[in-house]
């Protein structure tokens, strides 16, 4: 069992409550998603594991049993070409949960006109092979959002 934790504080808000189809319709993979506090921050890695994909707007984790975590900073944020993410890790760097792995402000983002809500998706995963996955309610940097089979 891989427990996911939160990579930014903020609101859980649930999958469903994202402003975009491919996120909202777990296209992706299943997970929930935090409002994140509008402050600049560090985007900080929620498992054990190896960064197989990063961009200053989303980051891969996949921990030892295979399981990859997305993180992606806010919605179209890939729009922004970088600009107010800040990289503090490389791809194939093995990183402990809690690292930081992006820096960046959900405020800048706001201002850009994109949402700073961001997924945390389990890849390749069940909605059935989740367990205790939260949608409401504050969350810590570090605290679990869900279970992993």
């Amino acid at each position: 069992m891989t427990t996911v934790t939160s990579p930014l504080a903020g609101r859980a808000i649930g999958l469903a409550a994202v402003p975009d189809p491919v996120f909202s319709g777990a296209m992706v993979g299943p997970g929930t998603a935090v409002d994140p506090v509008r402050e600049p921050s560090e985007a900080v890695s929620p498992v054990d594991g190896i960064i197989v994909s990063l961009h200053p707007h989303a980051f891969v984790v996949v921990d030892e049993q295979g399981h990859g975590v997305l993180t992606h900073l806010g919605i179209d944020t890939v729009q922004l070409n970088g600009e107010g993410f800040e990289l503090l890790v490389n791809k194939g760097d093995t990183v402990t949960r809690g690292q930081g792995i992006v820096r960046w402000n959900p405020v800048a983002v706001e201002e850009a006109g994109k949402s700073p809500i961001c997924p945390i998706v389990a890849l390749e995963a069940t909605v059935e092979s989740l367990s205790d996955v939260r949608e409401n309610g504050d969350v810590k940097v570090g605290e679990a959002l869900f279970g992993w089979q």
